[in-house]
């Protein structure tokens, strides 16, 4: 019985750290339209910057503040120097450039901070619960990213669905010429979008390193298990995101915990391709296929 509640919260913990890089990843598709590979990047990169504000001897907290502001900084600039360019331009180059984005982030990481893993420290405690005799998989840094990830969910909803400002960035996502005959400022739009995936970014970025080691290539395995996160519950749906990550990370809790650790990758592939044989748009997508 331990075992199975372990391995089910277990899931849940590997399950909120996907869906908090998959949230970043739904609002820059929500804001933009474009595939961000170059997410995983910044949010490593501003989360090394988070731990030199700590190894300066400061408190999380305010390294944390740091990576947020890094982050929404970083976003805005990459849209601004780099994406501008190629904006109304075939969509595949953006996706291309995100790309060489990765890579060239990832180097300038590894230059300026070295390659070598860090310890990353966590304001609170990494000694599971205790209830009687069982000793619970879960622990406070868990609860942490529990709580986060919820409010980022919930400030994502009511950005999208209930504000003025997340209305017009959806118009201007699925049209921008249309828009701009009405009148509205795509391109600070666009800047804006950016700054704030860079931001949610950021905040993945430091969940996920929070109690764990960090290195330029750190966020990698999140990135795959995000991306297919991200698609099983919809691109387009923050909802979606977080439900994808937990399905996702149960499903391979429970694979590596009853079957075999070598078959976690095998089946995420094939959850992720059941999924879109009987939903091709993601479980919560508002996308709606039309048969023709």
């Amino acid at each position: 019985m331990q075992h199975f509640v372990n391995v089910f919260l277990n899931g849940l913990s590997l399950g909120m750290i996907i869906a908090a890089f998959a949230l970043a990843l739904v609002l820059i598709f929500r804001s933009t339209r474009i595939v961000n590979f170059a997410q995983g990047s910044m949010a490593m990169f501003t989360t090394y910057l988070a731990l030199e504000v700590v190894s300066a001897g400061y408190s999380y907290w305010l390294a944390f503040a740091v990576a947020l502001a890094a982050g929404f900084v970083l976003g805005g600039l990459i849209e601004r120097v780099v994406m501008r360019p190629v904006e109304g331009k075939a969509e595949l180059n953006a996706v291309i450039v995100t790309l060489g984005l990765f890579v060239a982030i990832q180097a300038l990481a590894a230059i300026l901070f070295g390659s070598s893993f860090k310890s990353f420290p966590s304001p609170v405690g990494l000694t599971g619960f205790q209830v009687g005799s069982f000793n619970l998989a879960l622990t406070p840094t868990g609860l942490l990213v529990y709580g986060v990830v919820l409010v980022v969910l919930v400030g994502i909803v009511v950005l999208f669905q209930r504000t003025n400002l997340g209305l017009t960035m959806r118009a201007a996502a699925f049209d921008n010429e249309v828009s701009r005959l009405l009148g509205v400022r795509v391109s600070r739009l666009l800047t804006f979008g950016w700054a704030l995936a860079g931001l949610v970014g950021a905040v993945a970025g430091m969940l996920i390193a929070t109690g764990s080691l960090v290195s330029p290539g750190y966020m990698e395995p999140i990135i795959v298990l995000g991306f297919v996160a991200a698609v099983i519950g919809g691109l387009d749906s923050p909802v979606g995101a977080v439900v994808g990550g937990l399905l996702l990370g149960v499903v391979l809790s429970g694979v590596s915990g009853y079957l075999a650790p070598e078959l976690v990758n095998l089946s995420a592939l094939a959850l992720l391709i059941v999924v879109l044989l009987l939903r091709p748009s993601g479980l919560f997508s508002s996308a709606v296929a039309r048969r023709v």
